[in-house]
């Protein structure tokens, strides 16, 4: 591999490893993911989608 396709960690010039990239994502998913479950569980959520007598008639 050559140096522009290697992360790099910090000014250090030393690779990251697998695990700590893994590691990353992972906490940056788990972050996205949470944000998504505080807007989906938000007050008033409820109020934007159509009850059953809406959809019926």
């Amino acid at each position: 591999m050559s140096e522009e396709t290697v992360p790099q960690q910090g000014g250090t010039g030393q690779p990251k490893g697998l695990l700590q990239q893994m590691e990353e994502l992972m906490a940056a998913l788990n972050a996205d993911l949470s944000a998504l479950d505080a807007d989906l569980q938000a007050p008033g959520d409820a109020d934007r989608r159509p009850s059953e007598e809406e959809q019926v008639g």
